[in-house]
């Protein structure tokens, strides 16, 4: 159980702190990994020393996750800090004009147009669309103020074609709502417009090559992986080396599970002509064979309907190839009686009713032979299912850069969705004195800042269908993290 739990929480602490911090810090992500799982591994080598019976002092509890906390909130600013020839100019930043600067964009004049360009600008936003109130000038950015009198996405539409029609492809056009409600314009330099048609970006862009190497090794890995989880031994592997094909069942289904899940922003965001890589898996010889898969996306998002699709796109399609999968893995399974080492982290002896979802599948896959003292025995295929699962629902965390992050930002906007990433960390802090397996989890999602990029048009509201899919997607979340009821579990019989 003590090998699996840091399996699934070290991959899990990798993947947030690598998503969340990369591009805001300079401090190495594996330093600030380290510095998250030290209590981890702490209370587990406590319980390898002396096991699950004699519980830990509170002292080994606290004041390690003070500590790491502390240290983990220092090493992260200190990386934060901006050069010395920069500080001068982001303290004249205010916080709106901060969260409106785009990461594409590059340093630039204190003044980004000249003094006699200023009335063509102004010129771009008709009295009848956006009443132009103030113009304010940022070392990144032009702010317009004023007032929005139609629809934000005429408004957008078509101040964007004047400041084109006047300016070229000089300027990204943002269009986002400040903290007191009222909409506004940020110009920022455009960075990209110089190599938008350069064909050679493009191809090494997308590098094909890379992606396929990456794949075979991280088949490599997982099938090794797999090795241990269909329980071969190296001995046995080298007297037989055909019984490393016993770990491609584990490794095709969890790595279809994790492509999917890219290809499903990958795709969405080629649909909507947003630049990105292809998906690049992450292999490991340890841990669960790889530490993932992910893309870049290159160019800016355009609206929100587009934020919002990108985003459920992957948890979407990763769940969808999980079910037949986890499903397939459950009916193959053995049932094994219930006892001290049960839980949810431990593939040998699963309690299924730790999570909502999972119970309710295993009954559908086993049937009468899952009763209330049952426990599960895993195949290595359910095994990649549970942790596609588990994926889907650690990027569904309505929290910062996370897929549900993004999901609820496109939903009720950047300053709702900051609330809800608020709630949603003491929720799973409260979940956590439960199951103490999220606690580590829930530590973590308080160091995810909270705000993440706006898209260009990120005013402009969705529609029903999208709103609707967003709650499920959220409900999904709900099934997958949440102990089963035991009024519920009574009447399915487990």
């Amino acid at each position: 159980m003590t090998f699996w739990f840091l399996f699934l929480l070290g991959l899990a602490t990798y993947l947030m702190v690598q998503r969340s911090v990369v591009n805001i810090t300079r401090t190495p992500i594996w330093l600030l990994w380290l510095v998250l799982m030290t209590p981890a591994l702490l209370l587990s080598g406590w319980t390898l020393v002396y096991g699950v019976k004699q519980p830990p002092p509170p002292s080994l509890i606290i004041w390690p996750a003070i500590i790491c906390l502390l240290l983990y909130w220092l090493l992260f600013q200190w990386g934060r800090q901006p050069p010395r020839d920069q500080q001068t100019q982001t303290t004249t930043q205010t916080p709106e004009s901060q969260s409106a600067i785009h990461p594409t964009a590059e340093q630039a004049p204190v003044r980004p147009i000249e003094p006699t360009e200023e009335t063509q600008l102004r010129n771009c936003f008709p009295w009848s669309i956006y009443y132009i109130q103030n113009i304010e000038y940022r070392p990144q950015a032009i702010i317009c103020r004023g007032q929005l009198r139609t629809t934000p996405i005429q408004a957008y539409q078509q101040i964007r074609a004047n400041i084109e029609a006047q300016f070229g492809d000089r300027f990204l056009i943002i269009f986002q709502e400040g903290f007191n409600g009222k909409p506004f314009f940020v110009l920022v330099p455009n960075t990209q417009a110089a190599r938008a048609g350069n064909t050679n970006k493009q191809e090494q862009l997308t590098r094909p090559g890379l992606a396929l190497l990456l794949v075979l090794a991280t088949l490599v890995t997982t099938s090794w992986v797999g090795l241990t989880i269909a329980d071969v031994s190296p001995k046995t592997l080298s007297s037989n080396p055909l019984l490393f094909l016993q770990g491609l069942p584990y490794a095709l289904a969890l790595m279809t599970i994790l492509g999917i899940h890219e290809l499903g922003h990958y795709l969405t965001a080629r649909f909507y002509k947003i630049r990105s890589t292809l998906p690049y898996f992450i292999p490991m010889p340890f841990f669960l064979g790889t530490f993932g898969a992910f893309i870049q996306m290159k160019s800016p998002i355009p609206n929100r309907k587009a934020l919002f699709d990108v985003s459920i796109a992957g948890p979407l399609a990763g769940f969808i190839a999980t079910l037949p999968l986890v499903i397939w893995g459950l009916a193959h399974s053995d049932i094994v009686p219930l006892d001290d080492k049960t839980s949810i982290l431990n593939p040998d002896a699963l309690n299924p009713k730790y999570s909502i979802l999972i119970a309710i599948l295993a009954k559908i896959a086993l049937g009468g032979a899952l009763t209330a003292k049952s426990a599960i025995d895993l195949h290595p295929v359910a095994v990649a299912g549970f942790l596609g699962l588990i994926v889907t629902a650690l990027n569904l965390m309505p929290v910062g850069q996370l897929d549900g992050g993004h999901i609820v930002h496109a939903m009720f906007g950047q300053r709702t969705a900051m609330l809800i990433g608020q709630i949603a960390r003491l929720l799973l802090l409260m979940l956590s004195l439960v199951q103490p397996e999220f606690f580590v989890w829930a530590i973590i999602l308080l160091f995810i800042p909270l705000i993440d990029e706006p898209a260009l048009n990120d005013v402009t509201e969705l529609d029903n269908k999208r709103d609707i899919l967003g709650l499920l997607a959220m409900a999904l979340l709900v099934v997958i993290i949440l102990p089963m009821p035991q009024a519920i579990a009574n009447l399915l019989g487990i």
